[in-house]
C-alpha cells in the first residue's frame, strides 16, 4: 500500500483520506506518513486540520511521525507547520512536542542538523514551550522532548532543570541527560550527578539520584566515584542498594 502511496499525486492521496471510512482514516494517515512521498506529505497537509480533527486522529499523526525510523525535513516541517500558533488540546501539544523532539533527533543522526532550517525551527519550538511553560508538566514534556533530540547545545539547560527544578522536573531532566553518548558526558554534567546524587545542596527523589549514578557509571566512571557510590549504598534502601551494586558488578564485567 505505501509503495502505492509513493507513485500517487497529491488530489489521488488527499480524496483517498477524504473519502474513506472513519474507521479507515487512522491506517490511512500512518501509512501516509511512512510514504513521506512530496505528494502525501502536502495531502496530509491539506487534510489534517488541528483545530476540528478529532483528538485520536491528530495522535496518530504525530505519533505515526515520531517513530518514523529515517523521516525527513519534510515531515518535520509538516508537524511544526500545524503545531504553530494554533490553540491545541494539551495532550495534542505535549505529544507535539515529544514528536518534534524525537524528529530533531533523528535528523541530526542522519547528519542533516546542519543542513535544514527547519532543524533550527524545531529545536526554537521545543525552547520557546520550555521557557514559556507555567505549569510543570508543560515544563516535563519539553525536557523529555529535549531528550529525544540530545543535541549537545541543550546541555546546560537540562542541567540547571536536573539540579534546582522541583521532583517532577528533576527527573525528567536527569532521564533526558541519560539519553546523551559518552562523547557528550563532560566533567561539569558530571559535577551536577555527583551533587545530585549525594544531595549536596537538597533532597532529591530516588529516581533521579539513581538516573545520576547511572550517569556517573555508565560514562568512563572515575574509580572515587565508584567507592562514594558503593559507599552510600549502606544508607540507601535494599532494592536501590541492591542495583546499584549490579550496576557497578556489571561495569567491572
Amino acid at each position: 500500500f505505501i509503495q502505492m502511496l509513493r507513485s500517487a499525486k497529491k488530489r489521488d492521496v488527499l480524496q483517498l483520506l477524504r473519502r474513506a471510512p472513519e474507521e479507515a482514516r487512522p491506517f490511512l494517515v500512518e501509512a501516509a506518513v511512512a510514504t513521506q512521498s512530496v505528494a502525501s506529505l502536502a495531502a496530509l497537509s491539506d487534510f489534517l486540520d488541528f483545530s476540528q480533527e478529532p483528538k485520536s486522529l491528530l495522535e496518530k499523526f504525530l505519533y505515526a511521525a515520531a517513530f518514523s525510523p529515517r523521516p525527513s525535513g519534510e515531515l518535520l516541517q509538516l508537524v511544526l507547520d500545524k503545531l504553530d500558533g494554533k490553540q491545541l488540546a494539551p495532550e495534542i501539544w505535549q505529544t507535539g512536542m515529544v514528536a518534534v523532539g524525537s524528529l530533531v533527533g533523528k535528523l541530526c543522526q542522519q547528519k542533516l542538523c546542519g543542513l535544514q532550517q527547519v532543524v533550527e525551527r524545531g529545536v526554537e519550538t521545543i525552547l520557546r514551550g520550555l521557557r514559556g511553560a507555567q505549569e510543570e508538566p508543560k515544563v516535563v514534556v519539553s525536557l523529555l522532548a529535549l531528550g529525544n533530540a540530545r543535541l549537545p547545545e541543550t546541555i546546560p539547560t537540562l542541567l540547571e532543570h536536573a539540579e534546582h527544578g522541583p521532583m517532577a522536573v528533576t527527573t525528567a531532566a536527569t532521564s533526558a541527560l541519560q539519553r546523551f553518548p559518552a562523547a557528550h558526558i563532560s566533567s561539569k554534567v558530571k559535577q551536577v550527578m555527583r551533587r545530585i546524587f549525594h544531595q549536596k545542596r537538597k533532597s532529591y527523589d530516588k529516581t533521579c539520584r539513581l538516573a545520576a549514578a547511572e550517569i556517573l557509571l555508565d560514562n568512563h566512571p572515575l574509580p572515587m566515584d565508584v567507592i562514594n557510590i558503593l559507599l552510600a549504598t549502606t544508607e540507601m534502601g535494599t532494592e536501590v542498594a541492591t542495583f546499584l551494586l549490579l550496576k557497578v558488578q556489571n561495569s567491572l564485567h
